[in-house]
C-alpha cells in the first residue's frame, strides 16, 4: 500500500552536510561515514511516495536551502540549535513538515513539535547519564517532552542506549532499539594471531577530542615507552588536532602519532584489520550510543581495548570479546595494551570471539525501515513498531 503523497518529511541532524554528502555519494560512491549511501538511497526511495523529503543539518558553515533533485531537499541552518533555539525553530516552521525525525536530543525542537502538533520521532544515538543534580534535572525535562504523545516513538542506537532512556524516565513502550545495516561481516576474515614485531600499531577512529579518551592513549604510549615497548597510534578522525599535536610533543611521542584525518568509510575496516589493536577509550561523560567503531573492529577481528563506558557493557566482555580498562585511567590502558600484546592465547581468543560478539549486536530494526514504517502508518506498520519496542521481549538485557 502506497503512503499518502502529501507528507513532508524533515530529518534534522545536529551537524554534517547533506548537500555535500549527496553530491559525493552520487558522483563517486565514496562514503566518509558509515551508511551514507544507504541513507541517500533510502531517502530517494521514500521521496518517490511523498511530497518532499528534507535533510537538514543544524551546524553548517553556511546557510543553504538546495533542491537536490525533485522530491529531495538539503538544508543547512548554520546555527547551534542548543543555543539558538528560536532560530532553528523558525527554519523548521518555514519548511512546514508534516513528519519530523530528530537525530539529536535538542529540547527546543521537541517543544516546537509538541506545540505545533507535528508527528515526530526521536531517532537518537546517545546515552544519558543520570548522575549529578544538573544532569537529572536536564534529563527529567527531556523525558517529559519525549513522553508527550506528539513524540510518537523514541528510537536509540543499541539496547544499552535505550535502557539509558528508560532510566531517565522515558516510557519504555515507545522506545525502539535500532541499528544501521552492516554490509561487511566478520565471516570475511579469519581470527588473528599475535605477531612478532618491534612496533605495535594501534588504531583509533572517531572524534579527536579529550572526552573520547584520546589523551589517555597518548599517555599510555608514553608509559609503554618507559617499559621499552614501542607503539604507534594511527588516528582516523577530525577534531582538536593542534591540541593533541602539542600534547604528543609534551610527552615526547610525536614520532609515534600518525594523524590520518577523515578516512573514507570503505577503508576503515581495512585500516583496523592491518592494525594490531583498536582502542575505544571514551569517557563516561561522552554521550555514546553504541559506537560504529566497535562494530567495525569486531568485523575486522582485531582485538579491542575499550573503556568501561556504560554503553559498552553487555556488548563487550572483559577478557572475552575485548580487554576493558577504567575510563580516564591511562596507566590501566597501558596495562591492558600490554596484557594483549604479551599473551598470544588471549590475543587469539579475543579475535576468535569477535564473530559471536558481532552477531549478538545485530538488531532487527534498521534506520530506513523504521522511518518508512512510521510514515506509512498502516495497522500492520503500527503492529511491527510495537513488536520491536524495548518491552517486546526480543532483547536480552
Amino acid at each position: 500500500m502506497q503512503m499518502e503523497a502529501n507528507k513532508r518529511l524533515l530529518i534534522v541532524q545536529y551537524a554534517g552536510d547533506y548537500r555535500e554528502t549527496f553530491k559525493q555519494v552520487r558522483e563517486n560512491g565514496i562514503e566518509t561515514y558509515h551508511a551514507q549511501k544507504y541513507v541517500i538511497d533510502s531517502i530517494n526511495d521514500i521521496s518517490q511516495e511523498i511530497e518532499e523529503a528534507i535533510l537538514m543539518c543544524c551546524q553548517t558553515t553556511e546557510k543553504y536551502n538546495t533542491l537536490l533533485q525533485p522530491g529531495i531537499r538539503a538544508v543547512g541552518a548554520a546555527v547551534d540549535p542548543f543555543k539558538q533555539s528560536q532560530e532553528i525553530c523558525q527554519i523548521i516552521a518555514e519548511l512546514n513538515p508534516t513528519h519530523l525525525v530528530v537525530h539529536s536530543p535538542i529540547p527546543a525542537i521537541f517543544s516546537w513539535a509538541i506545540k505545533k502538533r507535528v508527528k515526530t520521532m526521536a531517532l537518537l544515538a546517545d546515552s544519558f547519564l543520570h548522575r549529578g543534580l544538573r544532569n537529572r534535572i536536564k534529563n527529567s525535562l527531556l523525558a517529559a517532552k519525549l513522553n508527550n504523545p506528539h513524540i510518537e516513538w523514541v528510537a536509540n542506537h543499541g539496547v544499552n542506549s535505550c535502557l539509558s532512556l528508560q532510566n531517565i524516565g522515558v516510557n519504555p513502550n515507545k522506545i525502539i532499539p535500532w541499528d544501521w545495516p552492516h554490509f561487511k561481516t566478520p565471516d570475511e576474515f579469519t581470527p588473528k594471531t599475535l605477531p612478532s614485531t618491534d612496533v605495535w600499531n594501534l588504531v583509533y577512529v572517531g572524534a579527536v577530542v579529550p572526552s573520547k579518551g584520546v589523551g589517555e592513549i597518548f599517555e599510555a604510549l608514553a608509559i609503554l615507552r618507559e617499559q621499552n615497548i614501542t607503539a604507534k597510534l594511527h588516528i582516523a578522525g577530525k577534531g582538536d588536532i593542534d591540541y593533541f599535536i602539542n600534547k604528543s610533543q609534551e610527552l615526547g611521542i610525536q614520532d609515534n602519532i600518525n594523524f590520518l584525518g577523515l578516512v573514507p568509510h570503505n577503508e576503515v575496516i581495512d585500516l583496523m584489520r592491518q592494525a594490531h589493536l583498536v582502542i575505544v577509550p571514551s569517557w563516561h561523560e561522552y554521550p555514546e550510543g553504541l559506537p560504529l567503531t566497535i562494530y567495525e573492529a569486531l568485523c575486522a577481528r582485531t582485538p579491542i581495548v575499550a573503556s568501561d563506558h556504560p554503553m559498552f557493557r553487555r556488548n563487550l566482555e572483559d577478557g572475552i570479546s575485548a580487554v576493558i580498562f577504567p575510563a580516564r585511567d591511562s596507566k590501566m590502558l597501558a596495562n591492558s595494551i600490554h596484557k594483549l600484546i604479551s599473551n598470544p592465547e588471549l590475543y587469539y581468543s579475543v579475535s576468535f570471539a569477535s564473530l559471536k560478539s558481532w552477531k549478538q549486536l545485530q538488531l532487527p530494526v534498521k534506520w530506513a525501515k523504521l522511518i518508512y514504517t512510521w510514515l506509512n502508518n498502516s495497522q500492520h506498520d503500527r503492529n511491527w513498531l510495537y513488536e520491536n519496542n524495548l518491552t517486546s521481549g526480543r532483547y536480552k538485557y
